[in-house]
């Protein structure tokens, strides 16, 4: 059971990413009041947190209920990807998620797709199936990762501090590359997918 948590645990670290979403994290509330900054992380983290809980036990359901497969849902996250990822290497006016009321970010994209997106959505929909202690095991992993994105973007503030603002604009659009590459990736992913279901 240890091994099975542990190996859980490690996948869901990978494909949830919270040190590369520290960027996008420390973009989004640059414009937030700092007070209402643990608020939002831990709102945000929250929000991912009980989607993929509820995806784990109910994904397969929900997605066959609208006739949706998991690949629309990857194409679909990837291009929400490249959409930030290009306004983090090119600065736009309104900033890199667009403007919005009191400048706070709320579910998109920072829950979703940057937490609980199509990669960690469709790892999440594995876990459906199996016995109750298995599902418990599971649980216990996504609560664990949970944990981790907590102490991750809460610290995300003093890591900004620590580096400096030119530091981290640049590690910005480094980041931005990589997701650039990786938004594409899943693109092609989702596309090679629905090519074999023809």
């Amino acid at each position: 059971m240890t091994q099975s948590f542990f190996q859980t645990f490690i996948l869901l670290l990978l494909v949830t990413d919270p040190f590369g979403n520290v960027p996008l994290f420390v973009t989004a509330l640059k414009d937030v009041a700092p007070a209402r900054r643990p608020r939002i992380v831990v709102r945000e983290c929250a929000i991912a947190f009980l989607l993929l809980l509820l995806f784990m036990f109910f994904g397969r359901h929900f997605l066959a209920a609208l006739q949706l497969t998991d690949i629309s849902l990857r194409i679909g996250g990837s291009v929400i990807l490249l959409i930030i990822a290009i306004r983090m290497i090119f600065p736009h006016p309104d900033g890199v998620l667009g403007r919005s009321e009191g400048g706070e970010p709320f579910i998109v994209p920072l829950a979703i797709p940057a937490l609980a997106g199509p990669s960690a959505l469709a790892t999440v929909l594995l876990f459906t199936s199996g016995s109750i202690e298995e599902v418990l095991v599971h649980v216990a992993a996504l609560a664990a990762v949970a944990a981790v994105w907590l102490v991750v973007f809460l610290g995300a503030e003093r890591l900004q501090n620590l580096l400096g603002t030119h530091v981290m604009t640049a590690f910005e659009r480094l980041m931005g590359l990589i997701l650039t590459a990786m938004s594409i990736e899943m693109l092609l992913g989702g596309v090679r997918a629905f090519v074999k279901t023809l």
